[in-house]
């Protein structure tokens, strides 16, 4: 004997509607995880910028206001600054910000201790860096 489409859907419209309903749920919290995770790279990706672009200052300010050659060493410098650059990728916004500190500080690192202009500029170009990402982690959802 066969049963009608209308009374199958009828008869199992529970399961039916429970279906769905476990489906789109399924959907939702997988969309939902994606975007949790995205938001946790970027933000733990922010903080360590923020960190790396207070020590690059100290590398900058140490060179060129207390000639320390030590705490003050450029190549330390430079891991920063690549730092910076490498995790600008991960954030929204803040790769151009990133690149124009490394051109930046590769055009005016040897400068450091002699030109004041170019302190200025580098830390003209840290703080860019600093407002993108705080820009961006105030995206977050």
């Amino acid at each position: 004997m066969r049963i009608p489409l209308k009374q199958q859907i009828r008869t199992n419209l529970v399961a039916i509607i429970s279906l769905m309903l476990a489906l789109l749920s399924l959907s939702y919290n997988t969309w939902r995880n994606e975007v949790t995770e995205h938001n946790r790279n970027v933000r733990e990706a922010g903080f360590e910028v923020l960190v790396t672009l207070g020590e690059l200052h100290e590398i900058i300010f140490f060179l060129h206001y207390d000639k320390d050659a030590v705490r003050g060493n450029p190549r330390l410098g430079w891991t920063k600054v690549l730092l910076v650059n490498d995790l600008a990728t991960i954030m929204p916004g803040v790769t151009e910000s990133a690149d124009s500190l490394s051109e930046t500080w590769e055009a005016d690192w040897a400068a450091l201790g002699q030109d004041q202009r170019a302190v200025e500029r580098i830390s003209r170009a840290v703080d860019e860096v600093r407002a993108s990402t705080l820009h961006a982690l105030s995206l977050l959802e």
